[in-house]
């Protein structure tokens, strides 16, 4: 059969990450919480070698940290992280607003027009995980019209940081995110004003940010060698996937 071909180790690696991202992020695994790369390979149904490879990355993007020969675990959600974070990703999307308002179709900006009324009821109905898709989703427009390949890159490593402060502030009842706000960036986009839509989306990031200036969480005590998690270089020989599973 020609279009069945074994699935590159690439792919189970990402598909480890982002799995594994996405549940830290909705705080399914929570900060503090020891991961191990046996457990998440069987829940995954792949190998550890791609799941050690998913911690390596999540530890330099700052949601897993590791002492070596002892633990894997969630970072806490530390409000100057945060802030770094608001203040890089706001500023690529403030450049991939400016390089892509003039650049708009009439049906990227109903895109983006459709994405904040979810979004807008998203909010009124407390369903964080809607809204903040469609809040990906209207933004993601500039992202993707701007065609700045590093800008994106660069917004998607960062985002899941701020993403987690989010999601605790909806969790506790706030509004993380304005629709009226929405709103003035589209009028501009739809109006051609370069300048404005620049300002006002530099309002929403600096709204983010001021999200980290607000009483922190408690951070989760130290993990302790007892606790027997693996590091995410831990030696493992085996390289091949579980079968049947990867689909």
């Amino acid at each position: 059969m020609e279009a069945i071909r074994p699935v590159s180790r690439t792919l189970l690696r990402d598909r480890a990450y982002l799995a594994i991202r996405d549940a830290i992020v909705a705080g399914e695994i929570e900060p503090g919480a020891v991961v191990r790369d046996a457990e998440f390979a069987e829940l995954l149904g792949l190998s550890r070698a791609p799941v050690r490879e998913a911690f390596s990355r999540l530890v330099d993007e700052g949601l897993l940290e590791s002492k070596p020969q002892s633990y894997t675990r969630v970072t806490p959600v530390v409000a100057a992280d945060v802030r770094d974070a608001a203040a890089v990703v706001g500023a690529m999307h403030e450049l991939a607003t400016r390089v892509a308002v003039p650049r708009l179709f009439a049906a990227d900006v109903e895109t983006m027009r459709s994405a904040n009324e979810r979004f807008a009821a998203a909010v009124h109905a407390g369903d964080v995980d809607a809204a903040l898709d469609a809040d990906d989703e209207l933004h993601d427009v500039l992202v993707r019209v701007s065609g700045n390949r590093a800008a994106a890159a660069t917004i998607a490593r960062y985002t899941p940081l701020i993403r987690r402060l989010e999601r605790h502030r909806f969790g506790e009842g706030g509004n993380c995110r304005s629709a009226g706000l929405h709103d003035r960036l589209i009028d501009a986009c739809a109006a051609g004003d370069t300048d404005e839509a620049v300002t006002v989306t530099a309002e929403i990031w600096r709204g983010l940010a001021a999200l980290a200036d607000e009483p922190d969480s408690p951070e989760a005590p130290p993990a302790t060698e007892s606790e027997g998690g693996l590091p995410a270089d831990a030696a493992d020989d085996d390289a091949e996937p579980a079968t049947g599973v990867d689909h």
